[in-house]
């Protein structure tokens, strides 16, 4: 039989087509589904979580869509957030954003033929503008805010369209104060001294796009007396396409100089960068000044003006019960009527704000009872006075209303929010002006874990806020279940046995029963370490998502201060087992260790190049560069500030929450301890034992997450000089140096 080369073309056609299809997986060809729940799913809702792509799978965010419970498409948003590269190009992470619908079951479908609709009823817009007299506009399509570079440090304008008519000046809601809207007030012997916002940069980071986009606010707080240094913040705000509340996560940053000991020339031994001056620590054990404060935070926050009429209705509310009754607890409504001139204040406290030990705390038979308040009051009136709040206001007239909250208002005392009708302010304070000053002491003038030190100057710490504005008088219900999207969020997950088969993070097996002892026997000890969490309590704006290490005759001590991961461990067993609790426990514990754990400033100057003249580069470079210390962790102690080691950083767990969670800061922490590694400022020394393997290990985290050159060219060598000292003698072809037991 003869061909025609009609026919041959054909046969030619259908045999490549048929090897190609037999190479490629059906669920490369056709797609694939991915089951997502949300945990304690509320309608509209927004949901921001990450899911890892197996290797080869994907390479087009285009390509993924999201499918309600009924199978619809709904409106979504999908951002790369890695690759798989060098092995592949394909990505392995993404970011998931769409609002929640009634049912808790949703589909992340994704493949060749998969094609994401963009189909957007509201989509918001950004308008950025990096000069010196600049500044940042955000419009949702109801609210519109801005924010400038030379303002109030926070918003300076924010605008409601009630109406839908677009934005007029009938619709500013709130302003700012020139300087005042974001500070931090330090106390000394000499007084107060009010800080002064200064916006430097502004940011639209990645995963920004229609439905869900972030900016970022660089900035520091000046102050008037020279002995005071200048406090860097970082504010990054979450607004919502079509939607009137935004997520603002601030970060700050204690400067000061934490207490009055007689103060050694020299480096510590354990931390010395050179053969030189070491410090006599004999000379300062006893010294009373570690005991004695000098700077202590007196108030820190953020405040707006509001826009409303005289007849101002304040709403909030308050938990039945004890302050351990967390789980079937009765919420209260108070609704009161602000009188002219008379501030009104939420306040939630507990025991002993500085969290400097001895602090109270429950014994092993009996739970502590004493020193929580969670109280309202009206000028000299105690409207309410009961022990824990959820941690938000809301006030409103006939026309609108602003409501406000703070994310772990309870477990994060002291915390505040107070509105003042007189100059018509309402601030959230992070550190209330109603406690005492925050003093970085230490307990005493002994060793805590080796070092007679202090090192709470440099450290960080992150709130979360919501801010809502409405139009109307919401309800009480309305007005709580928009807070409520951020104070308490729904949990967005896959499936566990996803994560475990997409091997991001290797080979790794989805909760089960095939080994139940295992299993049970990981529970017990993350239920045992909750349980004492929660029973002690380990709570406060200092504390809380740490856990202590020892425990000897009835009492525990030494924080772990993450030593070793234990964060990524909570987001392992969170993938492994789609638990929520594990969820909420490695955020809290990664949002402590990587802002509290470590030393975040002084930086190096770093050239923005956002300016025209070019001898702005060349004053940068003469700038005076930052501490050798910054992007190093803690040592386990009784305090979370008393104790470095050159050794003591993990952040794996850090980076999960960026993957997991679209945390930003979890990245944006990792890398300054990147930089430091590139430094080498201890030489060799921080080329040698668990200071080389675990360096290794963070940099491949960093690297993977990144893909920068520099963090690549100083894995490669480090990996490089492990396997070289491998073959060396003195390690008999260990990978690492054995030590104590352990390698």
């Amino acid at each position: 039989m003869k061909f025609s080369r009609y026919r041959y073309f054909f046969v030619l056609t259908a045999s490549l087509l048929f090897v190609f299809l037999t190479t490629l997986s059906p669920d490369s060809a056709f797609g694939q589904s991915i089951p997502v729940t949300v945990e304690n799913n509320v309608e509209g809702a927004p949901q921001m979580f990450g899911l890892p792509i197996p290797k080869g799978e994907l390479y087009s965010p285009d390509h993924v869509r999201v499918l309600n419970s009924r199978g619809q498409e709904i409106p979504s948003q999908i951002t790369q957030v890695s690759t798989w590269e060098p092995a592949d190009n394909s990505i392995k992470w993404i970011w998931v954003f769409f609002f929640s619908e009634k049912g808790s079951d949703y589909t992340v479908e994704f493949g060749q033929d998969i094609r994401n609709a963009l189909d957007y009823n509201r989509k918001i817009y950004v308008k950025n503008n990096q000069r010196s007299s600049g500044g940042i506009t955000v419009d949702t399509g109801v609210l519109r805010f801005t924010i400038k570079r030379g303002g109030s440090g926070f918003f300076d304008k924010v605008e409601l369209d009630t109406e839908r008519d677009g934005f007029d000046s009938d619709d500013v809601i709130a302003t700012g104060t020139e300087g005042r809207s974001s500070f931090l007030d330090l106390v000394d012997d000499a007084g107060v001294d009010r800080s002064h916002a200064v916006i430097t940069k502004t940011v639209k980071e990645l995963g920004s796009g229609p439905l869900h986009s972030i900016i970022r606010i660089e900035g520091e707080y000046r102050y008037e007396r020279e002995d005071n240094n200048p406090a860097p913040f970082i504010t990054r705000i979450h607004t919502y396409a079509g939607k009137s509340y935004v997520k603002v996560q601030h970060t700050i940053t204690y400067t000061g100089n934490p207490d009055k000991h007689q103060k050694v020339e020299g480096e510590y031994k354990e931390l010395a960068t050179k053969d030189g001056k070491i410090k006599d620590e004999e000379k300062m054990r006893g010294d009373k000044g570690w005991t004695q404060p000098d700077d202590r935070i007196g108030a820190t926050g953020l405040s707006l003006k509001y826009k409303l009429s005289d007849n101002v209705i304040l709403t909030t509310a308050y938990y039945n019960g004890n302050w351990w009754q967390t789980d079937d607890a009765d919420l209260t409504f108070s609704k009161q009527e602000i009188s002219a001139g008379e501030k009104t204040s939420l306040l939630q406290r507990g025991p002993k704000p500085s969290r400097v030990p001895p602090v109270p705390n429950s014994t092993a038979t009996k739970r502590l009872k004493e020193g929580y308040t969670a109280s309202l009051k009206m000028g000299s009136e105690e409207i309410f006075s009961e022990e824990r709040a959820p941690g938000w206001i809301d006030i409103s007239d006939d026309q609108w209303g602003i409501s406000i909250g703070i994310r772990n208002f309870f477990k994060e005392y002291p915390k505040d929010i107070t509105v003042t009708p007189s100059d018509t302010t309402a601030v959230a304070y992070i550190w209330s002006p109603e406690v005492e000053p925050m003093a970085f002491v230490r307990k005493d003038g002994q060793e805590d874990s080796g070092m007679i030190a202090n090192f709470a100057q440099g450290l960080t710490k992150t709130t979360e806020l919501v801010y809502y504005f409405h139009e109307n008088r919401k309800t009480d219900n309305k007005a709580a279940a928009a807070i409520n999207y951020f104070l308490n969020p729904p949990i967005a997950h896959a499936a566990p046995e996803w994560y475990a088969g997409s091997e991001v993070y290797g080979k790794m097996l989805a909760s089960g029963s095939k080994y139940a002892t295992y299993e049970r026997g990981l529970d017990y000890k993350l239920q045992w370490m909750k349980y004492n969490q929660q029973w002690e309590p380990w709570y406060g704006m200092w504390d809380y998502g740490d856990f202590k290490t020892y425990y000897y005759d009835g009492e525990w001590f030494s924080w772990t201060n993450n030593e070793p991961a234990n964060d990524y461990m909570w987001w392992l067993e969170f993938m492994r087992t789609g638990n929520p609790e594990y969820y909420r426990t490695a955020r809290a514990a990664s949002l402590h260790t990587m802002d509290i754990d470590n030393i975040h400033w002084p930086q190096d100057p770093e050239y923005a190049g956002d300016t025209n003249p070019s001898l702005d580069y060349f004053k940068t470079e003469s700038m005076p560069k930052g501490s050798p210390y910054v992007g190093m962790g803690r040592r386990h102690a009784d305090q979370h500030w008393t104790s470095e080691l050159t050794a003591h950083i993990w952040n794996a767990g850090w980076i999960a929450s960026y993957y997991l969670d679209g945390y930003h800061r979890g990245l944006e922490v990792a890398e300054l301890t990147g930089d430091y590694y590139i430094k080498r400022v201890f030489g060799d020394h921080g080329l040698r034992g668990r200071r080389l393997y675990l360096s290794v290990w963070n940099l491949a985290e960093i690297w993977d997450a990144t893909k920068k050159q520099k963090y690549k060219e100083e894995l490669d060598d480090r990996v490089d000089l492990m396997l070289s000292l491998q073959k060396d003698a003195d390690q008999a072809g260990s990978l690492v140096i054995n030590r104590y037991g352990y390698p």
